[in-house]
Order: C-alpha cells, then structure tokens, then sequence
C-alpha cells in the first residue's frame, strides 16, 4: 500500500479513495512531475485508517500525520519537516540576496601562470570571477571568487604570438597611439598582459568594472594575501594530455615490437 505525492495533487489507494470522494473536485485533474513516493506499513492491513490532515494551496496538496506512532521510523521525516530544505526552486523564483554574496565571506583561490597558455588561463579564471562554477550563479549578481595570480611574467603563448600579437592604447592626443609586441609589453608590465585577458572575458558595464577588483596579478611568487588562505585553482592543459597519450603510444608500439621479435625467436 503506498500513498503518491505529486505538486498538485495526491492520488490514494483505491480502498481509501472512497473517503475522499468529496475531494475530487477540488484536486486539479492535470499532474505535475514525480517528487516523491513512500510506502506506508500500517495501510497494508484492510480496514486501517491513517490519521492524516489535509491541506490545499494554490500549487500543491499536502498531507500531514497526526500520528507518527504507525508511520515506520525511517520514514517519518517525511511528515516531520514542515518544507524540504533549501531554496523552493520548483515553485518560486530564487534571486540571491545581500547577505548571500558579501565579499568578506568569498572564497580565494591563487594560480601559478609559470608555463600557462594565457587564453586558457585566462578563461579559467574569468569563470570563476563571475561564479559560472557555482550552483548559484546568477548573470547580474556577483557571485564569483577572488582569484590571485603569481609569477605574470612567465605565462605563455602558442605559436608566433610572442611576435605578432600586438597590443594597442592611446595617449587621447593626436598621433598618440602606441603599439607594442607581446614580448615588449611583457618586459615593461607583466601584470597587464593577464589583466588585459581577463578584462576582455568579463561584462561590460557596472557589475564588469566591480568584477575585475576581483583580480589580484603579481610579478614574481609573492603575494600579500596569505591572511584569505587562498586555495590553489588548478588549470587544464592539453599540452600535457597529448604528450601522455604520445607516451602511452609509444609504450604500446614498443611493446608490440618487443612481442613480435620474441614470438619470431621462438618460431
């Protein structure tokens, strides 16, 4: 015997349906998705009754023990909390409040740029500024992190970018644009190369500006962050997963060769 709770209505075995015939007309006909199914032990004798009270909203029916006595131990949770916990996600919008994003309470991570490709680098931590990562990521909310970056001055670049990739500002005055290699700019300022990056992947406007605070770059291995206890944010490389599956190819086929010479020893 089992009782099958739905948002918007509640269907009941058909020896107890008969008791609530008045109830059909005010339970909607249509049924929302599955949320949660429990059977219930002291029903599967013919003729018992469980005490329940029932109550109507404008989006759901619920059913409520009057005595958890018959209910089985581990299921009683099921009558004894008043709502799920957590936010209603299925019935209400959630929008995160003040106290759900304030900055003293935000987590710190700190990421070594030695060897990093910059676009790569750069979009891993743009990610975690805005809080994509996070379950509770809202588009016009800052929700992200505070991210540091060590060592600016070792990050690198693909293919003749060191060269070609060129860097552009302008003074406001007439004939007063300046241009500049990778490598030019990474001798006079490192830091502004990982900033430039970073800038470019976050919004334009208000919560963009607020957001890039969020950046802390440094030149050389020290920070003066060691108070937040920053935690290390690992970034991916293809660069090292291609050279593994180099290396586990070459094992196979030395292993192959290896197999085949020892089988043409025996013959």
């Amino acid at each position: 015997m089992a009782i099958l709770c739905a948002s918007t209505s509640t269907i009941f075995s058909s020896s107890e349906r008969t008791s609530f015939g008045s109830l059909k007309k005010a339970i909607p006909s249509n049924r929302s998705s599955f949320l949660g199914f429990f059977p219930v032990a002291a029903l599967s004798k013919p003729g018992s009754v469980l005490p329940t009270t029932l109550s109507f909203s404008k989006r759901d029916f619920r059913v409520c023990c009057q005595d958890l006595s018959l209910v089985p131990e581990n299921q009683r949770w099921m009558f004894e909390e008043s709502e799920a916990d957590g936010p209603d996600i299925w019935n209400n919008t959630w929008y995160p409040k003040a106290k759900d994003h304030i900055n003293t309470e935000k987590t710190w991570y700190v990421v070594d740029a030695t060897d990093k490709i910059l676009g790569r680098l750069a979009s891993t931590i743009s990610v975690h500024i805005r809080g994509k990562n996070l379950a509770t990521y809202t588009p016009s909310v800052d929700m992200g992190a505070f991210v540091i970056v060590v060592n600016a001055e070792k990050v690198a670049v693909s293919g003749k970018k060191r060269t070609q990739k060129l860097y552009r500002r302008h003074s406001g005055r007439p004939g007063g644009m300046k241009v500049e290699t990778f490598n030019q700019l990474q001798q006079r300022i490192p830091e502004r190369i990982i900033e430039h990056a970073v800038r470019g992947m976050l919004p334009k406007g208000r919560l963009g500006r607020a957001l890039f605070n969020h950046l802390k770059v440094y030149k050389g291995p020290d920070h003066p962050h060691d108070a937040q206890k920053p935690i290390e944010l690992p970034i991916r490389d293809k660069r090292h997963a291609a050279l593994v599956y180099i290396l586990i190819v070459e094992v196979f086929e030395m292993n192959l060769t290896f197999l085949e010479l020892k089988l043409d020893a025996k013959l």
